[in-house]
């Protein structure tokens, strides 16, 4: 039974084929159902993750950049490595580049217009320049090995292994940059007021929380393509909404808990280290598994509206003065995010690597 569940949450054919056969109202009672999973375990997921900031006294910021961003996206890599050795790589190259574009774009643009995010510039002027530092260097092999293979390129074994080490380095760095964050002017002392949970307790409610949402995500976004097939909408349409959406629904509704919760903070350190995991974990770890082809449309398509996406986030983290993130920079990130869709609809470009 544990096998079979594990078969339907990383392979996607295996999924569809199982909600194919169901009947209307069961599509529905099983979103109804996932809606309530979610909704309750971004609930203990966030509590948890403050209860673990309190505890351990580690800025939130950096909970949600290391903890909360790596089990929302270890479900990804599990999804893209078992991608790339059943013979579909390119699901896994674009199941990463497009959480990259979603997270940023879609899911830190609505967190901005929806509360005051504050800027800890401390922290983003240096996880900040990871995020946009890995997403370059992934552009910039790529674009070197497209003129090595003559028009060819792969990201090869070599570089997922270079990834997953940079990966490594990434997580040790962030826990120094925490540290050294806490010895300044006393900033990781406990909230008064505040009650802390037991530090068991806190691991606790983010490891259920996250299960519930990885569980309630994989299941709910095939009902609802399933439920939009049968209602005639076209598949270039769902291919270009319910997937990059199915990518980071978790973070979405981590995001969205976060902000009715009272901590953003959260929210940009998850789509920090979301970024940052999905380039050099989920890409990482699947071309470590197989290398992975890189079809032409990233060049001129998915490529740039990632790097658009992110050096603007970064531009948005320097000019910033006043320690918080304004309401117009995420009306621009979910603009730029609702043209990358609309143009992936009206050109069908696949995030897969079709046309």
């Amino acid at each position: 039974m544990p096998n079979t569940i594990f078969r339907y949450l990383v392979d996607e054919a295996a999924l569809n084929h199982l909600v194919a056969g169901l009947p209307a109202a069961g599509l529905l009672g099983i979103m109804a159902v996932c809606i309530l999973l979610l909704s309750k375990g971004a609930d203990w997921m966030i509590d948890g993750a403050v209860a673990l900031a309190l505890r351990t006294g580690l800025p939130k910021i950096i909970i949600g950049a290391t903890i909360v961003s790596l089990g929302t996206t270890t479900p990804e890599a599990f999804v893209s490595v078992f991608a790339a050795f059943t013979g579909n790589p390119r699901l896994a190259l674009g199941n990463g580049v497009g959480s990259i574009i979603a997270d940023t774009g879609l899911i830190f643009g609505l967190t901005a217009v929806l509360a005051k995010v504050p800027l800890d510039r401390f922290i983003l002027d240096r996880t900040g320049w990871v995020q946009v530092g890995a997403a370059t260097l992934l552009v910039v092999i790529g674009v070197i090995s497209w003129f090595l293979t003559g028009g060819d390129p792969v990201l090869s074994r070599g570089v997922g292994v270079f990834f997953l080490l940079l990966l490594a380095g990434y997580m040790y760095k962030s826990y120094v940059w925490a540290r050294s964050r806490c010895d300044i002017d006393n900033y990781c002392e406990p909230h008064a007021g505040i009650p802390e949970l037991g530090l068991g307790k806190s691991w606790l409610l983010i490891i259920l929380g996250l299960t519930l949402v990885v569980f309630g995500a994989r299941v709910l976004i095939p009902c609802a393509s399933e439920i939009a097939m049968r209602l005639g909408v076209p598949d270039d349409v769902i291919a270009a909404t319910m997937v990059a959406l199915g990518t980071s629904l978790p973070e979405l509704i981590t995001a969205i808990a976060a902000v009715r919760k009272g901590h953003p903070e959260i929210t940009v350190g998850n789509v920090v280290g979301a970024d940052v995991l999905n380039c050099l974990f989920v890409i990482g770890a699947a071309a470590t598994a197989r290398s992975l082809a890189i079809p032409d449309n990233f060049f001129y398509f998915h490529f740039p509206a990632m790097l658009l996406i992110l050096y603007s986030f970064r531009v948005f983290i320097s000019i910033n003065r006043e320690g918080y993130f304004k309401r117009w920079q995420g009306f621009w990130l979910l603009t730029v995010y609702a043209g990358y869709v609309a143009l992936q609809y009206a050109l069908n470009v696949d995030v897969t690597g079709g046309h």
